[in-house]
């Protein structure tokens, strides 16, 4: 997936300034694909010049300044059709975390254990962030949604969210497949003697 794919996503559900993309990608589709600011204002401005975007000014402020306004262009429609019926390409995975687990006997004493317990306090941050969301989306609250739904004919709405509930609840699960890994490396630091990091609170 490219940014270019997390922008015409999030576009299909109609018009939005360029700030509005910045704040509306940050509580939404950046859950699933991050991308700063300074990558997200060049993008518009190439998938404009591509023909995937059209755009117009809109007012902004009380002086007659004015933004620019982007909306999916029916090429846009196409190429977003096009990503979402590609299969992806899978990559061999670089996993930091685990690549440090694998030579932890280099480490110096506590500091595996510090690394595994920052591991699970990200992990546990992640799940409950996608589980935040989750409610969000079941009882209709999260205001994209409300947006993606205003613009869809209502039988489509339970498609809609279910879908996207179906991708925070990939999160869940893999939050929960590396709490439990780490959960795991905690015991076999104990079971192997090695000293635990008195400075973190002990995991559960």
């Amino acid at each position: 997936m490219s940014l270019r794919s997390a922008l015409l996503a999030l576009l299909s559900s109609g018009p939005l300034t360029g700030y509005d993309v910045v704040k509306q990608f940050s509580t939404s589709v950046g859950h699933v694909w991050h991308a700063p600011d300074s990558q997200i204002y060049p993008e518009l401005r190439k998938m404009h010049a591509e023909g995937l975007l059209s755009s117009r000014p809109v007012p902004w402020g009380s002086r007659g300044s004015t933004k620019t306004e982007y909306s999916i262009t029916p090429e846009g429609e196409r190429a977003l059709r096009e990503w979402q019926d590609t299969p992806l390409s899978y990559v061999r995975a670089r996993d930091p975390a685990q690549l440090k687990a694998a030579y932890f006997e280099w480490a110096s004493p506590g500091a595996a254990a510090a690394q595994l317990r920052a591991h699970l306090e990200h992990y546990r941050q992640q799940r409950a962030q996608a589980l935040e969301q989750i409610r969000a989306l079941e009882d209709r609250t999260n205001p994209t949604l409300a947006r993606r739904l205003a613009a869809n004919p209502e039988d489509q709405w339970e498609r809609i969210t279910r879908f996207k509930v179906f991708a925070y609840e990939g999160q869940v699960a893999r939050a929960e497949q590396e709490i439990a890994w780490a959960e795991r490396g905690l015991r076999l630091l104990a079971e192997l003697g090695e000293p635990d990091d008195p400075g973190t609170p002990e995991a559960p």
